[in-house]
């Protein structure tokens, strides 16, 4: 009896430790619907690194890397960056150590090729895909005010989500700065590419069984971060 009390105890213990595979979650939506500030958000509380593409761009345009000299035409026109430059900076990125346990993606895919680029990397791991939806009427005021730390890329807003002190972070004291491709021309642009080319994706993940869900991004930061935090709590 007790050897077989021994060998009971070890297997729950082995199935108890067994490793969860890693945790990936998409955020989905158009631009100016939260995508960002849910993704950090949901990245401290989750511990699980942001990977946001524009701010992988926007490092590499700072340090004028090749694939920062070739995006940054692409980015202040509006327009996406083509996708093989977008898929070498990512797959580089998601393969540090950090990422071990997942990851939460920001901007990618934008596109289904993206999409079914990423598919055979991931086809082990969970997925998780949050699409944020919000009348395109509320998005141009969104965009427009927006601002974040140069430092921590926490991100802020002029109106919604305005930092203690005017031009300064809230968590690190970095400076605060706005985006130079969050302009009323630029968002037109950009929303239309989203509707051509990003807002696809929904059917493309709607068609996989247990992995798509919508949230109403109408709402203020945390009830919108509670909405997706249950979600992410089912997987």
């Amino acid at each position: 009896m007790k050897r077989l009390l021994t060998i009971f105890t070890s297997l729950l213990c082995l199935i108890g430790c067994q490793t969860k595979p890693p945790l990936v979650v998409i955020i989905l939506g158009p631009p100016g619907a939260g995508k960002g500030t849910q993704a950090v958000m949901l990245s401290k509380k989750m511990k699980l690194p942001h990977i946001s593409t524009g701010d992988l761009f926007r490092e590499n345009i700072s340090k004028k890397t090749d694939i920062g000299v070739k995006a940054q035409k692409y980015i202040q026109e509006g327009k996406l960056v083509p996708d093989e430059i977008v898929i070498a900076m990512l797959f580089s990125r998601i393969s540090d150590k950090d990422c071990k346990n997942g990851y939460i993606l920001d901007g990618f895919p934008r596109s289904i090729a993206q999409a079914e680029a990423l598919k055979p990397l991931i086809a082990k791991n969970r997925l998780l895909v949050i699409n944020i939806e919000i009348p395109d009427s509320i998005l141009m005021e969104r965009i427009t005010g927006r601002i974040s730390c140069a430092q921590c890329k926490t991100p802020f807003h002029k109106t919604f989500n305005a930092p203690k002190q005017t031009g300064i972070c809230d968590y690190c004291g970095g400076k605060l700065t706005q985006r130079p491709d969050d302009t009323e021309e630029v968002f037109k642009q950009r929303l239309k590419i989203y509707y051509d080319q990003t807002k696809p994706l929904i059917d493309f993940y709607q068609k996989q069984s247990n992995v798509f869900y919508s949230v109403d991004g109408n709402n203020t930061q945390n009830v919108v971060l509670e909405e997706i935090s249950k979600i992410v709590e089912m997987k």
